[in-house]
């Protein structure tokens, strides 16, 4: 019997109070910094919440029009553009 992949919900957090707007764009939507806006907490805490197939992804979060990448994330490769993106893993 074959086996399906359960898509499985991710949750991404970057704090940023003084921001303005925080987007998390990555491999899995094309690097689309509209796609995926997160949500500002009362903390300044900023959360993007999808639902990602099991695999690696690449992404970064983009703010106030500067892409950053995530100080908790453990793992990042280098890009196209010799700058780093973050990894994340979902199994």
């Amino acid at each position: 019997m074959a086996r399906t992949c359960a898509i499985k919900p991710a949750e991404f957090k970057f704090y940023a109070p003084q921001a303005k707007r925080v987007s998390l764009a990555g491999s899995f939507n094309n690097w689309d910094t509209k796609a995926l806006c997160a949500k500002k907490s009362s903390q300044g805490t900023w959360t993007a919440k999808l639902n990602l197939k099991p695999g690696k992804y690449e992404y970064k979060f983009f703010v106030d029009g500067t892409w950053i990448n995530d100080p908790r994330c453990a793992y990042c490769v280098t890009n196209n553009f010799g700058t780093k993106n973050c990894v994340v893993e979902i199994k």
